[in-house]
């Protein structure tokens, strides 16, 4: 059996190793050595964009991705607006953008090389903060969810505070679609004291069968 090799590594701003590692065709993006996403299943990355944008959302659609990951989400977010929206993308570790515009850059099409796609290379959360009522849709795959977090200071992502913000930043009727590996209740509830209207869907990692993961599609009211 082939080995896994690491093909690259970087520190994340705060702590932390993300490291780029590949077996055979398939590549995966670790963070201290536990795998964050990977080539073989991205199901549920896609289906945040796909739940969170649909025919109500307007083609000319202003739309805020944090995490690049490995471009799937990305992908099915400019499958679903038309050819003048706006898709910004927020990737804290520059390594990650270098990774997406070389040996990643195939397995989801190559999105950074459309013209609606901006990569920002700052915290998402910074952006948040300086954006009032601009996004139509913002979609979170920064963690492995709430409680489990890439970067401590990622926590202000979730909290009552942090979810204030992501209100303000959502135009009226926006949407707040949130990834997450596994569940978390109190999440639901802190969004609903937020002022949003949740609904949860747990999608396939992979196919139909098996794992599952979590997203939380929050409407602002």
């Amino acid at each position: 059996m082939k080995p896994w090799i690491e093909l690259d590594r970087a520190t994340v701003p705060g702590g932390g190793i993300l490291s780029l590692h590949q077996h055979d065709t398939e590549l995966t993006i670790r963070i201290d050595g536990h795998e964050l996403m990977g080539t073989r299943r991205h199901a549920s990355e896609e289906r945040l964009a796909e739940a969170a944008l649909n025919e109500k959302t307007p083609k000319d659609a202003r739309v805020l991705i944090g995490g690049l990951g490995i471009g799937y989400t990305i992908r099915a977010t400019l499958d679903r607006v038309g050819p003048r929206a706006r898709v910004d993308v927020a990737e804290l570790v520059p390594a990650v953008v270098r990774w997406n515009r070389g040996i990643l850059a195939p397995f989801a099409g190559r999105p950074l090389e459309d013209r609606r796609v901006h990569v920002i290379e700052r915290d998402v959360a910074d952006i948040l903060r300086e954006s009032k009522a601009l996004y139509d849709a913002i979609l979170l795959d920064t963690d492995n969810g709430p409680a489990a977090l890439t970067v401590a200071s990622n926590k202000s992502l979730y909290n009552a505070g942090g979810l204030a913000v992501a209100v303000k930043a959502l135009r009226p009727k926006g949407v707040l679609a949130v990834w997450s590996a596994s569940d978390e209740p109190s999440f639901t509830a802190r969004l609903q004291r937020c002022g949003f209207n949740v609904t949860i869907e747990r999608p396939a990692a992979h196919g139909t069968r098996g794992l599952r993961h979590f997203l939380w599609l929050a409407q602002r009211r």
